[in-house]
């Protein structure tokens, strides 16, 4: 490995360990075996290079989400065995020690414009990755406005699940939970629709 890829996979080291504000420049130094020129030459800046780590570290978390992780996504795309099962798998994450998604609930509250813009563009291909798991649709021919409408969704759903994992993991949902939620939803929005023909 070069002097980029050492400074990454030492970046992740340092936010799994010590998270985003306790991480300095030294420290991603000394565990990389690098030197503090070589993270503005490759990177820019600190905060760029973590925010990158971050990302690559919420990828490979995503990695177990689907048929290359274990267990394997069960049931058909778009049913309810699928929705169950994918975020079954997601919350086995969350239960493995030094979870990525704990240093989340950090990186959401970082005020560092740099690290925000970064983050943010990697929203969209987030919400991409998890409709393609849900739908069974590779993951390029998932549109731009489904990422942005489906995805979000299901992004909205993670961030509520990470924040209840984080602050109570005793009380917080499973895979089972979240979809007998969907279940009541879906029951009640076709019976609210079957109301509403018969009245009119």
């Amino acid at each position: 490995m070069g002097h980029r890829e050492d400074l990454l996979e030492g970046a992740k080291r340092c936010l799994l360990e010590k998270g985003f504000a306790r991480t300095t420049a030294r420290d991603i130094v000394r565990e990389s075996g690098t030197n503090l020129a070589s993270i503005g030459y490759h990177y820019g800046s600190k905060d760029a290079l973590l925010a990158q780590a971050y990302v690559a570290l919420v990828e490979n978390a995503s990695s177990g989400f689907d048929d290359g992780g274990a267990p394997a996504t069960e049931g058909a795309p778009g049913s309810l065995e699928r929705f169950r099962s994918v975020w079954t798998n997601i919350v086995g994450t969350m239960r493995e020690p030094g979870s990525v998604w704990r240093l989340s609930m950090e990186v959401m509250t970082i005020e560092l414009p740099e690290v925000r813009a970064h983050l943010s563009r990697a929203q969209r291909e987030g919400g991409r990755g998890l409709v393609a798991l849900m739908t069974g649709v590779p993951e390029e021919d998932v549109s731009d406005e489904r990422a942005d409408t489906l995805g979000r969704f299901y992004l909205t759903l993670m961030t509520g699940l990470i924040a209840q994992w984080t602050f109570d993991p005793e009380t917080a949902p499973d895979g089972d939970a979240l979809t007998e939620g969907l279940r009541q939803i879906i029951e009640a929005a076709g019976a609210t629709a079957a109301a509403e023909t018969a009245t009119a």
